[in-house]
């Protein structure tokens, strides 16, 4: 049966904290996206996580504290680089894999010896780990690789039946996956981006970061694989200049289409096409990534032939949307479409 979400307060969250000790399942809202947790402890209840997703269990998960001094409990070495990150921006979208205690569970770990480990930047999130009163693996709430929920609703869509309790604690502030960065090596090392930028990480760590395409980082990491974050529709990825010319030509071949438009490149004679679904994105890469995956999920849920995307601006502050954006299509062309 399809659990629906549940209002956040002292009664449910409390439960909710009940529920994970018992080694059941519970969704929670971050900053970055809804997570699917269980205790990070347990073997068995962690392996209810990637049942629950259909998630290979070779992929780690990212275990969620209540705060830093947690740190040493989880990690065989905690670095000052570690220190400093955590100071500047925990509780928050960060994450740090650092070399893992012996007793933390392999299943968390995808069985390497690296432990994924951040305080999240939400008040549900805190007082539920709070209450708990250990760590909590969650990846994001949805079936493995596809869109991260970002509002309470979507796990329920998604794995409503899957989960015993959806805390409800609004839309997720941030909208995109934490930063991620390997610090178990020699050099600090860009697993994943996220909110944080490039700029604000190397203003604490000092040194230049190995960025994802320069990295050969042997650590398996959450959103690494070439397609993630995706929609069930055919998703295709194009450069503004190009927009309007793909999309008459996809409508010219009699198909339903979705855009998610960053401009108003596609035009106006066209936006009244009654066989065009465009969702106009905002401006700022902020605003951006926050409505991201709600606006995937909105035209995934239209039926549509083909969503098309507008890619929108490059750059530092762009780093993270373009990631989930070339993942959300992979490698989908245009050719394959009859």
């Amino acid at each position: 049966m399809t659990k629906m979400p549940v209002i956040a307060d002292t009664a449910t969250i409390a439960q909710a904290a009940a529920l994970l000790r018992q080694g059941r399942l519970v969704a929670f809202p971050t900053e970055t996206v809804y997570g699917l947790g269980a205790d990070a402890t347990n073997p068995e209840a962690v392996q209810r996580i990637f049942a629950a997703k259909g998630r290979p269990t070779d992929h780690p998960l990212i275990v969620h504290l209540a705060d830093a001094g947690q740190l040493s409990a989880w990690a065989a070495v905690v670095p000052d680089l570690a220190l400093a990150l955590a100071a500047q921006f925990w509780p928050g979208p960060l994450a740090v894999v650092l070399p893992k205690q012996d007793w933390v569970p392999l299943a968390v770990t995808g069985g390497q010896p690296t432990v994924a480990l951040r305080v999240p930047g939400h008040p549900v999130a805190l007082k539920l780990l709070q209450a708990f009163g250990g760590g909590i693996a969650a990846p994001s709430a949805n079936r493995f690789c596809r869109i991260s929920p970002t509002l309470a609703s979507h796990v329920a869509e998604e794995l409503g039946g899957a989960v015993d309790l959806i805390l409800d604690g609004g839309p997720c502030q941030v909208g995109v996956e934490s930063t991620l960065i390997d610090l178990s090596g020699d050099r600090p090392k860009l697993l994943r981006p996220g909110q944080i930028d490039e700029a604000a990480l190397v203003s604490v760590l000092g040194s230049r970061l190995l960025l994802p395409q320069s990295s050969q980082s042997g650590v398996r990491a959450p959103g690494m694989m070439a397609v993630h974050y995706a929609p069930v529709t055919k998703t295709l990825l194009c450069n503004s200049d190009d927009l309007a010319g793909l999309v008459v030509r996809l409508l010219s071949k009699g198909h339903q289409l979705g855009v998610l438009a960053y401009g108003q490149a596609i035009g106006h004679a066209l936006m009244g096409d009654h066989r065009l679904t465009v969702r106009v994105m905002p401006e700022a890469a902020d605003a951006y990534a926050q409505a991201l995956y709600a606006s995937l999920r909105q035209l995934d849920a239209c039926r549509l032939a083909v969503i098309v995307i507008e890619g929108p601006p490059q750059g530092p502050a762009w780093r993270a949307v373009n990631d989930r954006l070339a993942k959300a299509a992979g490698r989908e062309a245009e050719q394959g479409l009859k």
